[in-house]
């Protein structure tokens, strides 16, 4: 088992990745305080995990929040439903939740923790890839509003994130292409030598290889651990992780939610970003066909929606958070492996790429 942390002094916690670990239940259980559980999870993660993880929870008093599955479910309404959960059942600031599920699992059970009784312990059990390499680390939580993703939430640390590679096993291609987009992420805006393996390991990684699949989320993991220990509050380093986001966002909000996978819309993302950078000369063409051919190598979408243009992205793009003083704010590589944020793009350069 790999076990990285995440150093953010007094809410420091660790990241164990392993086959395997529904079922461990010493530990899990070391790392929740109290005797109360709260799990939440959805009606599709439910019947192939919940009580996998609850047998591993003998001894303690659990119940379950069931939400419907999808990205258009990370809402202020299915906010309330847990909360109301919380409250009837007289939870108290000794219950710990557990995520038990992908992103919009994660995002709400975080968001929830971050609120109730003016924050509980939560724990993430994320199941699928995007989930384990990206959301479930770091803190981010939040529900979506119709005007714009993930605009309401809080910066909340888990006491423990536990990454079971089987769970890979039941989740739809689809699913795993989605989470594909954020590893490329990582290569694209940190590590060339990473992005190089990701290369070399397309096949075994399409096969569900469990040696190199625990080796990516491990690198996954490290280098999003290094960056949020370094800038837990995106104040800047942390930015760079939005790689693709600011467009993938736009395609989200525009689309309605769920039509578009979060990674799908991250992969075009990540396309246009690359498309900005050789707009700016500051990265090779060649770099550009690099990233879309590794992207294109997992079915992933490289262009945007056909009834998406300049006007669509902006109107989404001008509410997007890492604006500053009225300012877009990008993330663009300069080579595979570096990335930096620009708030200098000009409208007239957005509209040659988009």
């Amino acid at each position: 088992m790999s076990i990285l942390n995440v150093e953010l002094d007094t809410r420091s916690y660790p990241i164990h990745i392993d086959q395997g670990l529904l079922t461990s239940s010493s530990l899990i259980s070391q790392h929740i305080r109290g005797k109360r559980v709260c799990i939440v999870s959805n009606t599709v993660v439910q019947p192939l995990y919940l009580e996998q993880l609850k047998a591993s929870l003998s001894d303690f008093d659990v119940d379950q929040v069931i939400l419907p599955d999808g990205e258009s479910e990370k809402s202020l309404s299915n906010f309330d439903t847990i909360m109301s959960h919380l409250l009837s059942g007289a939870h108290g600031r000794d219950t710990t939740l557990i995520a038990l599920g992908g992103g919009v699992i994660g995002d709400i059970t975080g968001f929830a923790a971050a609120c109730y009784q003016r924050g509980i312990d939560f724990v993430q059990v994320p199941t699928t890839l995007l989930s384990q390499v990206d959301s479930s680390v770091g803190g981010k939580t939040a529900v979506n509003h119709p005007l714009g993703k993930n605009m309401i939430g809080a910066f909340y640390q888990p006491t423990s994130v536990f990454i079971d590679i089987d769970t890979l096993k039941t989740l739809p291609i689809r699913e795993f292409n989605a989470g594909i987009a954020e590893v490329i992420k990582y290569g694209i805006l940190g590590d060339y030598d990473f992005f190089v393996w990701l290369e070399e390991n397309i096949d075994a990684i399409k096969a569900n290889d469990p040696q190199v699949l625990s080796r990516m989320i491990e690198r996954c993991c490290e280098l999003k651990a290094q960056i949020v220990s370094e800038d837990e509050k995106e104040g800047g380093v942390r930015a760079l992780l939005n790689l693709g986001h600011t467009f993938g966002h736009a395609i989200e909000a525009e689309q309605g939610y769920g039509k578009w996978l979060h990674g799908e819309a991250v992969a075009t993302g990540m396309v246009l970003a690359a498309k900005l950078a050789v707009e700016l000369n500051i990265i090779q063409t060649s770099d550009l066909r690099r990233i879309e051919a590794l992207i294109g190598a997992f079915d992933l979408p490289l262009v945007a929606p056909a009834d998406m243009g300049f006007e669509e992205f902006m109107r989404h793009m001008k509410r997007d958070k890492k604006n500053l003083a009225g300012k877009l704010r990008f993330i663009v590589p300069t080579k595979i492996g570096h990335s930096e944020i620009r708030d200098d793009i000009t409208e007239e350069q957005l509209k040659n790429i988009l």
